[in-house]
């Protein structure tokens, strides 16, 4: 494998072009309470966090995003891989944060951009449930956003959208929001996706920021073969991937599959596994 992972430039900065997810990290499996609680107890304390981080920094892949700023572990988690590999993990935050148009409610949000900049975030990307409270379709606009965008750039972070609604990419950018980049799920299976894929993909090639996509794998719903290759045939050289993995061998082989998209070959995979091999695969 490539110890360099591909990378594109986002808002100034080198960024691989697969980004290390973490809800199979934290405990968000978008299957159930049970796979959920699964995760929790597989990942207790930073030290669990740090094969799959090794795997991950190991091949050039050094960007990981997250509501990190809200997740005390992940952040340790973080500062343990550094510290033990000597390298640096660029932090895409995706904070919540109150919205409401009250002079409180600003107080709290400058306060949770300044918490994002007090844990050496790069990017602060809105979180899509607070983001999408403030899209107006009548106005195709996102009224009091450039507010937020300013906050972001006051605490000296690069801002950008968590864009689950793809209606936020359009509107930014006809607006000219300063976003530098956005979130957009986009998957073989239009999992948790508002439009049709079709749809999602014409918004992700004409978006005029690179977009990091979202949910590859539809939260385990497709094999990561099917999965990243679709993704990296369907996306631009300028946008990235984000991928999470729950164990060293599965970050490995995710990069393996993706690297061989990239590269129009077949991944050097091992065969699955099942109780009677069929002679035609011939092993």
């Amino acid at each position: 494998m490539l110890n360099n992972f591909p990378r594109t430039t986002v808002g100034g900065v080198s960024m691989p072009r697969m980004l290390i997810g973490t809800n199979w990290l934290l405990g968000w499996s978008h299957t159930g309470a049970a796979a959920d609680a699964a995760i929790k107890e597989r990942f207790q304390k930073p030290e669990d966090f740090f094969p799959v981080f090794r795997a991950y920094l190991d091949n050039g892949v050094d960007a990981v995003m997250g509501p990190i700023s809200d997740q005390p572990l992940a952040l340790e988690a973080i500062r343990y891989a550094e510290d033990k590999l000597g390298k640096k993990l660029i932090i895409i935050d995706t904070p919540s944060m109150n919205v409401d148009d009250s002079a409180e409610a600003r107080k709290e949000a400058e306060s949770t951009i300044r918490r994002s900049a007090g844990i050496g975030s790069t990017f602060c990307l809105i979180h899509h449930t607070s983001v999408e409270q403030l899209v107006n379709k009548n106005m195709r606009a996102i009224p009091r956003l450039p507010d937020y965008l300013s906050m972001i750039r006051d605490a000296g972070l690069i801002p950008g959208l968590s864009a689950h609604m793809p209606e936020c990419v359009t509107y930014s950018d006809a607006n000219g929001y300063d976003v530098e980049t956005y979130i957009q799920i986009f998957n073989c299976m239009g999992f948790l996706m508002q439009v049709e894929i079709e749809s999602v993909a014409r918004i992700i090639h004409n978006a005029k920021k690179p977009v990091m996509t979202i949910k590859p794998m539809a939260a385990g719903r497709t094999t990561p073969y099917v999965g990243l290759t679709f993704n990296w045939s369907a996306i631009r050289d300028c946008d990235m991937i984000t991928v999470g993995a729950s164990s060293e061998a599965e970050a490995l082989e995710d990069i393996e599959i993706s690297l061989a998209a990239l590269e129009r070959r077949y991944p050097e995979l091992a065969a699955r596994s099942s109780p009677v091999k069929q002679s035609i695969l011939g092993h």
